[in-house]
């Protein structure tokens, strides 16, 4: 829920850039601050063009207040706890209480005056990702501003000139300050609300961090050897789902501000991807799709029409990024004697146990492990063990939702004879005849 942070009154501005003819803000804005790590219900206007208000998976969209013509915004930049699942808590930087920061939405049109606030350790800017603005609120310290000091507050002023989906993220100590979580996402909905409406619309960032089992804070210079997969800085079982009313038309936008692509992938349903960050995808160019990459440092939105209820998993499908604290270095012992194998290594560590010789299948082993660290592969379903992690969750379609519930509706009551069952096989293997050329075949 929001608390009110202290206000900050009328300390003295420094702009971002100058802008000539700026009527200054009498004051500063509130921040909100939030504390949950669920969904929370989206923000509907309450003045100005009608639009469908976005929800962010485990997040929130950023309050603003009116002053004459300008949208106000306020963020905080400033080191924050979050909770990748529970049982796992990671210190990171971000904005306003959380990491990713807030979400931040307004209309094709709008002015907005957005204030950053900097509570770090370090100075650091924000960078409007894909819009279109000034270059000197482009937030690229030292290139189109002076860095944010810590303690000083600067003020953004802009257009929107577009609508779309974007990011928002430091240009300043780009390295250290992404890979501790400062990042959020910015959408501007079309002006005209009958422009490719839709009924129910997420968003979510992808980011990703090598955190060592048992310990609290990223490794800030990993490149490439990550083992914390997230969605909004969460992995699996701690993903929100994405409660759905059957026959409602949905809108998916990912941002990717981590340092690999991700094929995203759907299940049960055909999509179009229908907006980058570049903008609208003509519908003549769409194409079906039931997996959609998206790149370093890029958004893609898919539009689905949830015509098929059920649980319908949503994840990334690099396996191992639906996996959380991966050892990488666990070596392949398929085929080996489990009897050999613990009978070697119990000499060497005699509480340990062997495993992965008939496969990694983790639904009923318990194994002691470091604290604040999550099993590689966990979560459970009505049928068992899912044994999945990091960026996986499922959209639920549910035909008796209402218009404005994203509670989790629970496990889906399957229609009797649509589940798959086992079949008595037979004792011995059945005889299997040669198959015989339909043509001759020239050799």
């Amino acid at each position: 829920m929001f608390s009110r942070r202290g206000f900050l009154g009328t300390a003295a501005l420094v702009g971002a850039s100058a802008v000539q003819g700026r009527v200054q803000a009498a004051s500063i804005p509130e921040a909100a601050h939030m504390d949950k790590v669920v969904m929370q219900p989206p923000l509907h206007p309450v003045s100005g063009p009608d639009y469908r208000p976005v929800v962010t998976l485990n997040g929130w969209s950023l309050p603003f207040r009116m002053n004459g013509d300008w949208k106000e915004f306020h963020l905080v930049a400033e080191p924050v706890v979050r909770e990748f699942a529970e049982g796992m808590k990671v210190n990171l930087w971000g904005y306003n209480g959380q990491s990713p920061g807030p979400t931040i939405e307004a209309v094709e049109g709008d002015k907005v005056r957005i204030f950053v606030t900097n509570r770090l350790p370090e100075y650091t800017t924000v960078h409007w990702h894909g819009m279109i603005i000034p270059s000197g609120m482009d937030g690229v310290g030292g290139l189109t501003q002076p860095h944010i000091q810590p303690g000083k507050t600067f003020v953004y002023e802009f257009e929107m000139r577009k609508s779309g989906t974007f990011m928002y993220h430091p240009h300043s100590d780009e390295m250290v300050q992404m890979a501790m979580g400062m990042m959020g996402m910015v959408v501007v909905h079309p002006r005209d609300p009958n422009f490719r409406p839709v009924d129910r619309d997420f968003v979510f960032v992808m980011s990703t961090y090598r955190v060592d089992p048992g310990t609290y804070l990223p490794q800030v210079n990993e490149m490439t050897d990550f083992n914390m997969w997230t969605w909004n800085a969460r992995v699996f079982p701690g993903i929100d789902p994405l409660p759905v009313r059957l026959g409602d038309k949905v809108r998916v936008r990912i941002g990717n501000l981590s340092m690999t692509n991700h094929p995203i992938h759907l299940h049960g349903h055909s999509f179009a991807v229908t907006c980058t960050d570049g903008g609208w995808i003509p519908e003549s160019a769409q194409y079906p799709e039931t997996t959609t990459d998206v790149p370093v440092g890029a958004v893609r939105v898919f539009d689905v029409l949830a015509d098929n209820p059920g649980d319908w998993a949503f994840h990334c499908h690099k396996s191992h990024h639906t996996m959380n604290a991966m050892g990488h270095a666990v070596r392949n012992l398929i085929g080996v004697s489990r009897k050999d194998l613990a009978k070697a290594v119990g000499k060497l560590a005699p509480d340990s146990m062997a495993m992965g010789s008939t496969g990694m299948a983790m639904g009923n082993m318990e194994m002691p492990a470091p604290d604040n660290t999550l099993p590689m592969m966990t979560g459970t379903g009505q049928f068992g063990p899912i044994e999945m992690g990091g960026m996986f969750t499922v959209m639920k379609i549910r035909e008796d939702l209402a218009r404005d519930d994203y509670r989790d509706p629970g496990p889906y009551k399957f229609p009797q004879g649509t589940v798959a069952y086992e079949v008595e096989a037979p004792d011995a293997a059945p005889v299997r005849q040669p198959g015989k050329p339909t043509h001759k075949m020239k050799m």
